[in-house]
């Protein structure tokens, strides 16, 4: 039967979700820190041992052997060291008020460690002492065991308290850390816990995830027990544990959706070639495939926009453009202007900066440029190039690319000289959608 010692570990290790060995090392620490506390000399290494099943601890003094130096030589290395350490202190603080770069400081610092630690290391001739006239190795380690002379002191026992709990506490973020590193740029289902000042807090089970304002989509409101799909885009290990990173507005979350609800898109039949997104507002998404029996917008849009919509449904009414990728810009690029219809698409030759111009028609001119020029703008970010749409018939050409996010006057007059409504822009994906529900039925 397991000594209570043992089951108490055990018990840790079941509730902490931590392995039997990581609470045995640090139930370790916590007794060498206590021996060192009541017993220990500042040059001695100490390690402990415990044997949970009987509570014996037994107590080591851990060196390195290295080989013999003269001390005197020592003694004068260690006063020119230090000296020299001062001096690049004082050069690496003036170095960081006049903003210079202070790598070189760091880097000379380094190499000016100590050339012998009496606390870690012991040199041969004295190895040979400890083991008795037998012959040590350079490198070898050696365990004295040193003596138990009496119970812990008050003091001890606090100092063991303390590093067992920290112990376990660095031992619980490790496997915390390891465990949703493994989850990072993928989907998780979570619960909005609460709203610190312009941060969301979201449980993801054994920790929180952060979701910063910049992460958060405007159009969406978090209430406390939510359940919502978040996009992780980071984890790191800070001194205060892991920080999980969330987003409601990434890209990839889209694409991600895609690859839950679309089963010929999980299994590679229908790639996702690009995502462009203005979060809470409009997408649009390239998708493409290799086998001509399969229509990949039909695939994604689903029967009656069943699939479609189930996305729609998770992004809060999210509107989504789906469009077919080609390794031709001139397709790929009528194709993304869509739902307008493009009369023609000019590339120049030789061009760097991938500028591209449009024509279109003049009752088509508003329905490339969009609502506050939002179909060219997410048109240009899908693509990767820099679209100038003008008129067939001539006129005043308006340019987008793919960095530009405001709207511009221009944009606005010309919007409002157009036929289109606003009305009838907003119904432009939904009837998108239909038209292309109407193709995958024929």
């Amino acid at each position: 039967m397991p000594s209570p010692i043992e089951q108490a570990i055990r018990q840790i290790c079941e509730e902490k979700g931590l392995s039997y060995e990581s609470v045995l090392e640090a139930i370790e620490s916590a007794l060498a820190a206590a021996y060192r506390k009541d017993f220990g000399d500042k040059m001695q290494n100490i390690e402990a041992e415990f044997d949970p099943t009987n509570g014996a601890t037994r107590v080591f003094d851990v060196k390195t052997v290295v080989e013999d130096m003269d001390l005197e030589e020592l003694e004068k290395y260690e006063e020119e060291r230090k000296t020299r350490v001062e001096e690049l202190v004082g050069r690496l603080e003036e170095a960081r008020e006049r903003g210079q770069d202070t790598e070189a400081f760091m880097a000379e610092m380094e190499e000016l460690s100590p050339r012998f630690n009496p606390k870690t290391e012991i040199m041969l001739s004295d190895a040979k002492v400890l083991k008795f006239g037998s012959e040590p190795q350079i490198g070898e380690i050696i365990r004295s065991e040193l003596p138990i002379m009496e119970e812990f002191g008050r003091m001890a026992a606090m100092t063991a308290k303390q590093v067992i709990t920290q112990k376990l506490r660095e031992a619980e973020r490790e496997i915390v850390f390891s465990e949703f590193k493994e989850f990072e740029g993928d989907l998780l289902h979570g619960t909005v816990q609460r709203r610190e000042g312009r941060i969301v807090l979201v449980d993801l089970g054994r920790t929180t995830g952060v979701m910063r304002q910049e992460d958060q989509v405007p159009t969406e409101r978090y209430q406390s027990g939510d359940r919502i799909k978040v996009y992780v885009k980071q984890v790191s290990l800070t001194s205060k544990g892991p920080e999980i990173l969330v987003s409601r507005t990434a890209d990839e979350l889209v694409q991600k959706l895609f690859e839950m609800e679309i089963p010929e898109v999980q299994e590679g039949t229908v790639e996702i070639k690009a995502v462009a997104r203005e979060a809470g507002s409009r997408s649009k998404v390239a998708v493409y495939t290799k086998d001509d029996n399969i229509d990949p917008i039909g695939a994604c849009i689903g029967q009656r926009g069943s699939r479609i919509q189930t996305i729609i449904g998770e992004l809060g009414g999210e509107k989504i453009d789906i469009v077919e990728w080609s390794k031709d810009p001139v397709v790929f690029i009528t194709n993304a202007l869509s739902p307008a219809k493009v009369k023609e698409v000019i590339i120049e030759e030789d061009d760097q900066e991938q500028n591209v111009s449009v024509l279109v028609a003049e009752d088509q001119l508003s329905l490339a440029i969009g609502k506050g020029g939002q179909n060219v703008r997410l048109a240009a970010r899908l693509t990767g190039w820099k679209i100038s749409i003008s008129e067939t018939a001539g006129g005043e050409e308006e340019q987008y690319n793919g960095e530009e996010t405001g709207e511009t006057e221009a944009v606005l007059e010309q919007v409002k000289e157009e036929s289109v409504s606003e009305e009838e822009q907003e119904n432009i994906p939904d009837a998108e959608i239909n038209e292309e529900q109407n193709q995958d039925n024929v």
